[in-house]
């Protein structure tokens, strides 16, 4: 067992590295934990009420710290309950936003989603420049297209982003999202909670964080239309003083990650409370690699919205896709999923294509999995070839700077025959809850030092 420390699920220790004795058999079963991304925004979205907010089962990673740390600054009581991951947030009768932790906020890029929250109350105000993992420049001007409509303005500098509000404008009406990102119609909606009137968002994301944010805003009093679809209304109101009580669903990302270590160990893993709607295209394109699994009957996770089930995979000769993979806004395949295909591609008879091409950067890092054995070929900044299956071998490997493809070198060295080192593994804390331990209860041999 590990020894964690803090309030972050992170170790105690430093430096931070893990070393894996590969090739072993994994068996078990394990629980999905809450969504990190839904996780976030909730506690966004908790600048909204002016009553307490409790969230259940909140992942205590990395991001969510970084997060409750600027919220603690700026003068909002927290507390954690108990042992399973509830929160407790009071907000103060009105926020200190000149004393906000710049340091964990220019760690998040989830800092750009107090925009919408905080134009109710604020004329003007300031916040840190958003960090996060490096996977390219992202611009915010789509968040302004929406933002904008309820007069908020913002002029960014490498430092900061500054803010100003008008006082009087016209309804917003019907937004069109110049992209359907999953942060920017997160923002758009927190903006239109407020606003007492009904607007219309169309192109929105209807992802699961997003979803699971409108469920949230519903408990608040606000009435949302079309939660799901690509066209949300927003029926809003001026004042929300609501003692609430929200537990968010389960991660389909981490979902994906479980299912993807028992794939590449050959193993015969049940992962329960996997939401299902959101990993229907993954799990379809693996099986027309040949991948053999069962399905449990469905059930309501704690939300009782979203669907969940027990998956339990079997160990599967695969074969390469005919097509390419890539990813889609949702229903389509999760951005956040592809990079786990260069690894399952890697255990597949054949070549696969997978095509990032929204990030610029991320594919690069994909092919690190030569360290261990793999033949990853960089076509281009958004291409690989996978060629597999491949024989697997141990190595030492730097975590790059991405939270995925680093959990994907892990992953891989489950599989790799002798010992491997995983270095610097400080931005896998980011978006998992101890997973290193969580995988040692299903028999892997990962050790910290």
């Amino acid at each position: 067992m590990f020894d964690y420390g803090g309030e972050t699920g992170v170790p105690a220790s430093e430096p931070r590295h893990l070393r894996v004795r590969g090739g072993t058999v994994l068996s078990g079963s394990i629980d999905v934990k809450t969504s990190k991304n839904a996780g976030v925004a909730l506690l966004c979205a908790s600048l909204l009420n002016r009553g307490t907010t409790t969230l259940r089962r909140v992942a205590r990673i990395e991001e969510v710290n970084r997060i409750l740390r600027v919220l603690g600054s700026m003068g909002v009581d927290y507390e954690w309950i108990g042992d399973d991951g509830d929160l407790r947030l009071t907000p103060p009768e009105r926020l200190d936003l000149t004393r906000i932790d710049a340091d964990a906020a220019r760690r998040t890029r989830s800092i750009i989603m107090f925009l919408g929250p905080l134009l109710h109350d604020y004329a003007e105000f300031e916040l840190p420049f958003a960090g996060g993992c490096e996977l390219g420049d992202r611009t915010v001007e789509p968040h302004m297209v929406a933002l904008r409509r309820f007069g908020l303005s913002v002029e960014s500098s490498r430092s900061a982003y500054r803010a100003t509000v008008k006082d009087q404008v016209d309804p917003p009406g019907t937004i069109v999202l110049t992209e359907r990102g999953d942060t920017v119609t997160e923002n758009a909606v927190m903006a239109a909670a407020r606003y007492p009137a009904p607007t219309v968002i169309r192109n929105a994301s209807c992802n699961y964080m997003v979803q699971d944010l409108c469920f949230f805003l519903e408990r608040l009093g606000v009435r949302i239309d079309g939660v799901g679809t690509t066209t949300l209304t927003v029926h809003g109101r001026e004042d929300i003083d609501v003692p609430v009580d929200y537990a968010p669903s389960e991660d389909p990302i981490e979902a994906w990650s479980l299912v993807s270590a028992a794939i590449v160990t050959e193993s015969e893993i049940t992962v329960r409370r996997v939401p299902i709607e959101f990993v229907e295209i993954e799990l379809a394109l693996t099986e027309e690699m040949g991948l053999v699994y069962c399905r449990s009957d469905e059930y309501l996770a704690a939300n009782g919205r979203t669907r969940l089930l027990d998956l339990t995979v079997h160990p599967s000769p695969l074969r390469a896709p005919l097509d390419k993979i890539h990813p889609m806004p949702f229903p389509g395949l999760n951005i956040d999923n592809l990079p786990f295909f260069a690894l399952i591609a890697s255990c597949a008879e054949g070549t696969t294509m997978i095509h990032d091409w929204v990030y610029e950067n991320r594919a690069i890092y994909l092919t690190e999995l030569n360290r261990l054995g793999a033949r990853v070929r960089l076509l281009d900044p958004h291409r690989i070839g996978v060629e597999g299956p491949v024989k697997w071998s141990g190595a030492e490997v730097v975590c790059p700077p991405a939270l995925r493809p680093a959990v994907v070198l892990l992953l891989a060295m489950l599989r790799a025959p002798g010992t491997s080192e995983l270095r610097h593994i400080n931005v896998i804390h980011r978006g998992y809850e101890q997973l290193a331990e969580r995988l040692q209860l299903l028999g892997a041999e990962i050790e910290p030092f």
